[in-house]
């Protein structure tokens, strides 16, 4: 039988304190049972309850629990008792002497027992396996399979709780959230040895807990690969949004030997959008998840490598070689580079959002939060499409939505048909010439202060949940000096670094910087990073295959 095999099947556990009755009742069991069920024994309730704990650790299903009522330390009825907290969907049995079957009928009301087996059971064709199907099948009538996915345990809100869930949705990896107050998540956290004061608390498909995690050390355990499998490319892509993707699709489907670099979630910003809706090719729309999730794995049948989780620190030029070094010290080099490390929103500057951040103010879509704003009063502060694009998902399920906008109206930075979608849906708000001037709440958000920019009025409005949209700011400090970058942080190309027709400073090679070049031969930018660029998905896409042409006219003429 193979190990996929058995790791599906569903366990029966016995426990009993004398070595012989243990044994004879696990060989019973397996005689009957072993094909279909994987039998564990135990000899103390001690052991038993070890056992348990990390079976469900491990996110196996237990069908059926034995447990002998003479125990030294804990008897068979405590037992159980303990075991309903980890595993309450599996029967209980207690073997009992006949001396002792007025404990168990008692038990059958204190821990809710199933059924007392007299020993001895022999013959078991008789006295125990007619029992055991029968408890079988009502277990079976209720669907115990596992779900190969990770838990999460947390608390609404906690920052980090609501990071990690974010981490694991944008990087499609199947999760199941628990409250740290719910029961399901209560047994978690003492089947892990904690007591929910580390938050959160992941638990692996695997069974591994992982507590208060990195993202790093959550991405290795997931199944991200965050090692590279070489230590030199031809080609290396920072930053996995549209660009990014893009770039990897289009490199590695030419024979590049490419690797794509991200520090957090493929997708970048287009992949938090609830709805994309002008990207060419999709009239009906697609989900910035759909799209990334797409072209991830476009770019993995090509051959392209992609690691997750890792922070890129400083580009180095030796000769013909780009290096790439990470923040933990380690490097890769490659023949060319392409930058596409688009941007981040940046902060809304105002007294309590810091405090809040992650516990009711977001920066960006968090979609993982949507389901928990059903019925409530939303704010989202920005004009852009990003803005409208969120206010438009959350509409569907909040009380209301109110967009706030510094400026006179959304025409300015919001696409068309979004403002009419806006205009047509009767719960979305739009308060224009309003920002927020502080937040306030105990551990999570409860109000805000708005002002109005004209009058100077300010209004304190109940809100529990802010998601911030505000301008963009350029992921290029890591760069220092080696890459020209504009007064914003915005990188250089081409034309923009020469508008005198002289070729930046440093430029040794005989041509002008190619279109998408930096002043470094060799290293690419594509995409949102560009200075003066076109901030839509389709141009960033665009941009990531042209710098791909350009990679490969430069590796030509080196």
């Amino acid at each position: 039988m193979t190990q996929a095999a058995v790791s599906a099947r569903s366990v029966i556990l016995t426990v009993d304190d004398d070595p012989g009755v243990s044994r004879a009742v696990a060989r019973d069991l397996r005689r009957r049972y072993g094909d279909a069920h994987r039998i564990v024994r135990a000899e103390s309730g001690e052991t038993a309850l070890d056992a348990l704990r990390e079976l469900k650790l491990r996110g196996e299903q237990v069908a059926v629990i034995l447990a002998d009522y003479r125990m030294p330390q804990m008897n068979g009825i405590e037992f159980l008792e303990q075991a309903l907290d980890v595993y309450p969907g599996a029967r209980r049995v207690l073997l009992t002497a006949y001396a002792d079957t007025s404990a168990a009928i008692d038990a059958i009301n204190v821990i809710d027992l199933d059924h007392y087996l007299l020993k001895p059971w022999d013959p078991p064709e008789e006295k125990l396996y007619p029992v055991l199907d029968d408890l079988l099948d009502v277990w079976r009538a209720t669907d115990h399979r596992p779900v190969p996915v990770c838990k999460v345990v947390g608390h609404r809100w906690s920052a980090r709780s609501s990071d990690v869930r974010e981490f694991l949705a944008r990087n499609q990896v199947p999760y199941r959230w628990y409250s740290s107050d719910t029961p399901e998540g209560r047994r978690l956290l003492s089947a892990a040895g904690e007591d929910g004061q580390r938050l959160p608390l992941v638990v692996t498909p695997d069974g591994t807990p992982l507590v208060e995690p990195a993202d790093p050390d959550l991405a290795a355990h997931v199944g991200l690969a965050t090692t590279p499998a070489a230590e030199f490319y031809d080609l290396v892509v920072i930053g996995g949004g549209p660009a990014g993707l893009g770039a990897a699709v289009y490199g590695a489907s030419e024979g590049l030997r490419t690797v794509l670099v991200e520090r957090s979630a493929t997708g970048g910003q287009a992949g938090q959008s609830s709805r994309i809706e002008n990207y060419l090719g999709f009239p009906d729309g697609v989900s910035g998840a759909q799209l990334t999730d797409r072209a991830r794995r476009q770019a993995g049948k090509f051959g392209a490598e992609i690691l997750t989780a890792r922070e890129v620190t400083g580009l180095e030029v030796a000769g013909s070689s780009r290096t790439i070094r990470f923040s933990d010290g380690s490097a890769i080099s490659a023949h060319s580079v392409i930058l596409a490390t688009g941007v981040s929103y940046r902060q809304l500057q105002a007294p309590g959002l810091a405090e809040l951040t992650g516990c009711g103010v977001f920066y960006g879509s968090a979609l993982t939060e949507a389901p928990a704003c059903q019925g409530q009063d939303v704010y989202i502060v920005g004009g852009a499409n990003s803005a409208g694009q969120a206010a438009m998902y959350l509409s569907r399920g909040a009380k209301s939505v109110t967009i706030l906008v510094r400026g006179s109206s959304l025409t300015a930075s919001m696409s068309h048909y979004l403002i009419q979608q806006i205009d047509g849906a009767p719960n979305i708000n739009v308060r224009t010439g309003t920002v927020v001037e502080s937040a306030h709440g105990d551990g999570h958000l409860e109000q805000l202060t708005l002002r109005d920019v004209a009058s100077g009025h300010t209004e304190l409005v109940g809100a529990q949940w802010l998601f911030v949209f505000i301008g963009a700011a350029p992921l290029t400090d890591w760069l220092g000096e080696t890459v020209l970058r504009d007064s914003r942080g915005f990188i250089l190309a081409g034309p923009d670094m020469t508008p005198d027709g002289q070729p930046p400073a440093g430029w040794e090679l005989d041509r002008p910087p190619y279109h998408l070049e930096t002043n470094v031969p060799g290293v690419f930018v594509a995409g949102d990073a560009r200075a003066e660029s076109a901030k839509r998905v389709a141009s960033a896409v665009g941009e990531g295959a042209m710098a791909v042409m350009l990679v490969h006219r430069y590796l030509e003429q080196s």
